[in-house]
C-alpha cells in the first residue's frame, strides 16, 4: 500500500501534537515533512532575532521559539504579507507536510489556490489551553480533518492511521 500524491497541512495549538502526527506519517507511511518552524527559523527568524536574543544559530533560535510565539508570528505573516500562500508553496514544494501554519490568511490562501489536499487540526485541549489568536489564529472548524490526541501515545496513533486510511491511503493491485 502506497500514498498517492497527498499534500497535507497540520495546525493546531501548541504542543498538541503536531509534529508527532508529521513524524508518524514519515515513518509509517513515507511522506515527508517540514516544520514551519524549523523552515522559518533558518529562513525568516534567525536572521531577524539573532542580534537581539545573541543567537548564533537558526537551531538556538528554534529552541527558543516558544518563548517568543508573538514574535515569530508577525515575522512570518510578514514574510508571507505580499503573497499569503508564499511560505507555504515553498514547503511543499520540498515536502508532503507542511507541519505548523499558524495564520488563517495563508490559511486561506493556500485553500483557495489548491496548494493543499487535506488540512488536519490536532487537538489535545483536554490537556493543554489553547494559544492565544496573536500566536495562531486558525481555529479548529476551518479544517477538514480533526486527530483526536486528548488519550495516549497509541490512541493517536490509531487516530492517524483511521485518517491515513479514510483519506488517501489506496492499495495496489
Amino acid at each position: 500500500m502506497t500514498i498517492h500524491n497527498a499534500k497535507i497541512l497540520i495546525v493546531g495549538h501548541g504542543r498538541h501534537g503536531k509534529d508527532t502526527m508529521a513524524e508518524y506519517l514519515q515513518d509509517n507511511y513515507g511522506l515527508t515533512y517540514n516544520s514551519s518552524s524549523e523552515f522559518c527559523s533558518e529562513n525568516v527568524v534567525f536572521p531577524q532575532l539573532k542580534n537581539l536574543y545573541g543567537y548564533t544559530t537558526h537551531e538556538e533560535a528554534f529552541a527558543d521559539r516558544h518563548n517568543h510565539r508573538t514574535e515569530w508570528y508577525d515575522l512570518i505573516s510578514g514574510y508571507c504579507k505580499d503573497d499569503p500562500s508564499r511560505l507555504g508553496k515553498e514547503i511543499f514544494n520540498v515536502s508532503d507536510i507542511y507541519c505548523g501554519l499558524r495564520n488563517k490568511r495563508e490559511f486561506h490562501s493556500l485553500r483557495n489556490q489548491g496548494v493543499f489536499d487535506y488540512s488536519v487540526w490536532v487537538d489535545r485541549s483536554d490537556h493543554l489551553p489553547p494559544e492565544p489568536k496573536q500566536s495562531n489564529s486558525i481555529e479548529q472548524w476551518m479544517c477538514d480533518y480533526t486527530i483526536d490526541n486528548n488519550a495516549d501515545l497509541q490512541e493517536l496513533y490509531n487516530n492517524i492511521d483511521d485518517f491515513a486510511r479514510n483519506r488517501f491511503y489506496r492499495k495496489e493491485d
